[in-house]
C-alpha cells in the first residue's frame, strides 16, 4: 500500500515538474520515450529527418499540454496519441493534392499470408516510406493504428471511399515494391553464380 502511494506521489511530482517546465523533467520524459515514439514518426515521415521533425513537434505539443495529462494513466499512450495527431496534422498541412474519390475500390488479395514474416522491420519501414504521403498516412492509420475508414476520413478530411482507395493503392504499391526487390535479389543471385 505504501509502495503504491509512493509511486503516485512520484508521478505527481514529476508531472508537476513538467508543468513548471523544468528542463530535467522534460529531458527525462524525452529520453525515456524517444525510441518508441521515433518509431511511430518514422512510419509517417518520408525520411529520418522528417520523422525527427515530427517527433520534436509532438514533444513541444506534449510539453505545452502536459496539464491535460491525467496522472495514473499511461503517459506513453498519451504521448503516442499526440505523435499520431501531430503526424496527421502535418499530412493535412502538406497535402498538395487530394486523391480523387473512387466509387469502388478494389482490394488486393495476397496468396502468401506469411510474406512479411521473412522481412526485417527496416525493409518494411523502407517500403512504407516509399509510399506517397496520402497512401502512407492511410496505410499507417488503418493497418498500424487500427482506425476505421470513417475515422481516417474525418482525421485527414477525405471521404471514406478515398480512404479505402488509398489503402488499396498503398497495398498495390507495397506489393510492387517487394516484387521488384525479389526480382532484383533473384537477378543478383543468378548472375553471381
Amino acid at each position: 500500500m505504501d509502495f503504491t502511494l509512493n509511486l503516485e506521489r512520484i508521478e505527481k511530482d514529476f508531472v508537476t515538474a513538467l508543468i513548471r517546465q523544468e528542463r530535467w523533467a522534460q529531458q527525462q520524459l524525452y529520453e525515456q520515450h524517444y525510441g518508441k515514439l521515433m518509431g511511430v514518426c518514422m512510419r509517417y515521415g518520408s525520411s529520418r529527418d522528417e520523422a525527427l521533425d515530427l517527433l520534436h513537434e509532438g514533444f513541444i505539443k506534449a510539453f505545452h499540454n502536459i496539464g491535460k495529462y491525467k496522472p495514473g494513466t499511461s503517459i506513453y499512450s498519451w504521448l503516442r496519441t499526440i505523435m499520431v495527431n501531430t503526424c496527421i496534422d502535418y499530412y493535412r498541412k502538406n497535402m498538395r493534392r487530394r486523391t480523387e474519390d473512387l466509387d469502388s475500390a478494389y482490394f488486393v488479395a495476397q496468396d502468401d499470408p506469411d510474406v512479411l514474416s521473412n522481412l526485417s522491420e527496416q525493409e518494411i519501414l523502407a517500403a512504407v516510406q516509399e509510399l506517397s504521403p496520402a497512401y502512407r498516412a492511410v496505410f499507417n492509420l488503418y493497418v498500424v493504428e487500427g482506425y476505421s475508414h470513417k475515422e481516417i476520413g474525418e482525421a485527414l478530411e477525405i471521404t471514406e471511399s478515398t480512404s479505402r482507395s488509398n489503402l488499396a493503392k498503398a497495398r498495390l504499391k507495397l506489393i510492387e515494391y517487394f516484387s521488384q526487390k525479389r526480382l532484383d535479389f533473384e537477378y543478383k543471385s543468378g548472375s553471381s553464380t
